[in-house]
């Protein structure tokens, strides 16, 4: 928790993974897990549950998880994906096109913070007007968790789901309100739940992804050129930005029965810290990990979970720093740092950088 790991947690990790794979941290009380091996693991033991109490998708287990999973996965395809990615794509263009016209811009506050919840609000087909509202929720604290901000979230969402039950259409929002299990529609309770799940985490955690994907590219422009002349090559850009930078570094996990990790036996009740920032640079598993590589064969996939409680927003997340990326590209053909200009990523639990200023032409 010191302010210079804070700025720089990489010496921390390595120092971990060498001498203390898996450690108890007395100043928080969880135990730490470095390595890529043991993070993987430990995100994919059914023992290792989400802490907090709540409602969200994160939060079911068992039959009730894979129920409710079973309903979202689909839904993420056919033809709300189709309308999902025209959404994406014309928000990303109009965010674009804005920034061209200016002579330096901040990424971070004029692009990054606003094109992942305009995906989400397009995903579940809300109104356009509700995208602001959504937008200062998510950033207000709503996360994949629920946050302090769901009920805000439930009170925005009632009205639509009414319209939704009674008129259905293809938007995600319309096949949750739609959807039964045993026979049973799901309660609004639970559908404003597992939207919280894809707004909260796909907005906060998207935005800090498609930061650090752009700085990673502005920092090589060689690749990033490369990009412009084969964007087929985007989902490996974006694969490798979620290795080397993930949003989240550290996530928590808590055992609902005596479990062992890292070849440790844990008691019921300890709390284990993912240390995902460290696993996505443990030299064991990536060579040259502190490189950043287009071209990285297997980048692996562990930057949005693993396991029954890997992201389902994560092939959402994947859509929008693509489209994000290729609207860039084509409406900013000079894109590069502004003079002076070097990115600073900055927090712990979630990471990114939070300022990205840019010439555009």
């Amino acid at each position: 928790m010191a302010p210079g790991v804070r700025r720089d947690p990489y010496p921390l990790y390595r120092v971990l993974r060498e001498g203390f794979p898996l450690v108890r941290d007395d100043a928080t009380g969880a135990w730490l897990v470095s390595r890529y091996r043991d993070v993987c693991a430990a995100l994919a033991r059914p023992r290792l549950v989400v802490p907090p109490p709540g409602r969200t998708l994160a939060h079911m287990e068992g039959a009730t998880h894979l129920a409710h999973r079973a309903l979202v996965s689909p839904a993420l395809r056919g033809r709300a994906l189709a309308a999902l990615a025209a959404g994406t794509s014309r928000s990303a263009y109009v965010l674009a096109r804005r920034i061209a016209a200016r002579r330096e811009a901040d990424l971070v506050a004029e692009f990054c913070r606003w094109l992942p919840t305009a995906a989400a609000v397009a995903a579940l087909g809300l109104p356009r007007e509700d995208a602001a509202r959504v937008q200062e929720l998510c950033r207000d604290g709503l996360t994949h968790l629920g946050g302090g901000r769901q009920r805000d979230l439930d009170a925005c969402l009632r009205p639509q789901l009414a319209r939704r039950r009674a008129h259905p259409g293809d938007d995600l929002l319309s096949v949750l309100c739609t959807a039964e299990i045993d026979g049973r529609p799901l309660s609004d309770e639970t559908v404003t739940g597992v939207a919280g799940t894809l707004l909260g985490g796909g907005g906060e955690a998207t935005a800090l992804g498609l930061a650090s994907l752009l700085a990673n590219l502005l920092d090589h422009p060689g690749q990033l050129a490369l990009l412009r002349e084969r964007p087929e090559l985007i989902p490996g850009a974006w694969a490798e930005s979620l290795r080397r930078d993930p949003a989240a570094h550290v996530v928590l996990r808590r055992a609902a029965r005596p479990v062992t990790v890292a070849g440790v036996p844990l008691p019921a009740g300890a709390v284990v810290a993912c240390l995902v920032g460290s696993a996505g640079r443990d030299p064991a598993r990536f060579a040259e990990p502190d490189r950043y590589d287009i071209f990285r064969a297997d980048p692996g996939r562990h930057a949005f979970g693993a396991g029954r409680h890997s992201c389902p927003g994560a092939e959402l997340a994947g859509l929008t720093a693509e489209y994000g990326l290729r609207a860039l590209l084509d409406a900013l053909p000079g894109l590069r740092w502004a003079p002076g200009f070097r990115p600073a990523p900055q927090g712990l639990l979630t990471r990114g950088p939070r300022t990205l200023l840019v010439r555009p032409g």
